[in-house]
């Protein structure tokens, strides 16, 4: 019987090619052959990246920093009908969200966990992604046979890292933990004892990974069952709250966010707020001889680079780094969420209104994490603020346009993908907006924190 073979064009500038084999027998099988890395891809025009639906769920280390992402993502394409075109489906998604909009981008230079079905391991997908960038994750109930085992084998004996998606003891997925990196256990569903039967079962090398915490109050209670990463929101959601004033560093920045954001504030003003600070005045100065500015000249004054940076940019940037100041001994990816959220909602709002109107929805996701931030109610935690009553409202929870706006922002953001939909509808702009506003938010965010770093 006859073979055909049709080879999918994915861009002449794409590090890599893909060559389809469709057997006539009805057979399917994914052949890739790898011609470069995809750590550094660049960001590509937007029209690449709309109805392709990619967000991150961030997977942290105990003290609350960031070890990888696990990359959630979606095609705007219909569901295939059988499992191989499922499984192909889901290649071009991986393959498009990687090239749109770059790996780097989407994981900050961490590693990204990525879902594989059994079609991806045996058809050698995982070949187009570099092995020290990824962790490919084995799907619940995959069936196990030789033929994986000896894919995954062949993988781990590559350089490639694996993990096992919610693994049970007794499960077919046992006969691959010689193989596996990581493995991923169900925090809301797995009693503690069960846990401690996984880890004796594991080889000391494993790390154990729990996954769905979605609560502060969960994470405290599965904290110390033997975990080694936590997986989920639980960060960006409120403890028990404290009482008492803020520190006089606190309150500095607090009050420097007051009036950065101010609705008058005028230049003169902004350059009194910095001068105070010896860090904001480095990291001024730096921010103007930055790349990202390209400004390659003698700055004899404050006013000075704050007129070449424009007010509009330099209040964003100023405003980030009084809210990273406010953050002190939490983790730094409240900070990073939050910047996020920021540049989201004011991209989606410059599509409903004029830039101007817009500017106050960047206030709107830097506030939408005050309360857990400043650990209190978010009514006191507002209640310095000279905010808009529109954005006010929205944070405290009222429904109106800017508060559909940022529910849609931080559903697109957790991989909700279904209700961001509904979500944009209700706020009256195309979801399709959604991943060109995420892809462009997340590398303005790492552009920020290159700067910062620098500085």
């Amino acid at each position: 019987m006859s073979t055909t073979s049709r080879h999918l064009d994915v861009g002449e500038c794409r590090p890599f090619c893909a060559v389809l084999h469709l057997k006539l027998t009805g057979r399917l099988t994914i052949n890739w052959k790898s011609t470069g890395s995809l750590v550094n891809t660049p960001l590509l025009n937007s029209d690449s990246r709309e109805g392709l639906c990619v967000a991150r769920q961030p997977i942290l280390s105990p003290n609350g920093q960031v070890f990888a992402y696990e990359l959630l993502y979606r095609s705007g394409a219909e569901i295939a009908a059988t499992a191989e075109e499922r499984d192909l489906a889901a290649a071009r998604v991986l393959s498009d969200a990687v090239l749109a909009v770059g790996l780097e981008t989407l994981t900050n230079g961490r590693r990204a966990f990525m879902n594989m079905s059994r079609g991806h391991l045996l058809g050698n997908v995982a070949s187009l992604l570099p092995a020290k960038a990824v962790v490919l994750e084995v799907i619940a109930g995959t069936d196990v046979d030789a033929d994986l085992i000896a894919a995954c084998k062949g993988l781990r004996a590559r350089g490639y890292s694996l993990a096992l998606e919610d693994f049970v003891p007794d499960s077919p997925a046992s006969a691959l933990l010689p193989y596996t990196n990581f493995v991923k256990v169900d925090a809301l569903s797995t009693s503690t004892a069960t846990c401690q039967a996984i880890r004796r079962l594991v080889p000391n090398s494993t790390s154990l990974v729990a996954t769905n915490v979605e609560s502060a109050e969960l994470y405290d209670e599965v904290r110390g069952g033997g975990y080694h990463l936590f997986q989920g929101f639980f960060f960006c959601k409120p403890t028990t709250f404290k009482t008492g004033a803020l520190s006089a560093r606190r309150l500095a920045y607090a009050q420097l966010l007051t009036a950065l954001n101010s609705e008058n504030v005028t230049v003169s003003q902004i350059e009194e707020l910095i001068k105070h600070d010896a860090s904001l005045i480095y990291k001024v100065l730096r921010c103007v001889n930055s790349a990202a500015y390209g400004i390659q000249r003698q700055i004899q004054s404050i006013r000075q680079a704050v007129v070449l940076l424009g007010l509009d940019q330099i209040r964003k940037w100023a405003s980030v780094w009084a809210l990273a100041g406010l953050n002190e001994g939490s983790s730094s990816e409240l900070v990073n969420v939050a910047i996020i959220r920021a540049r989201s909602c004011e991209l989606i709002a410059q599509t409903l209104m004029s830039r101007e109107e817009a500017s106050e929805y960047f206030l709107l996701g830097m506030c939408s994490l005050l309360d857990v931030i400043l650990q209190k109610p978010m009514e006191e935690a507002l209640s310095e603020l000279p905010l808009s009553e529109t954005v006010h409202k929205a944070l405290m929870g009222e429904e109106n346009l800017a508060r559909f706006v940022l529910d849609t922002v931080i559903a697109y953001e957790r991989g909700l993908w279904d209700e961001a939909t509904r979500l944009a509808q209700l706020a009256g702009f195309s979801a399709d907006q959604l991943p060109v506003a995420y892809a462009d938010s997340l590398k303005w965010a790492r552009e920020l924190a290159q700067t910062a770093k620098a500085a």
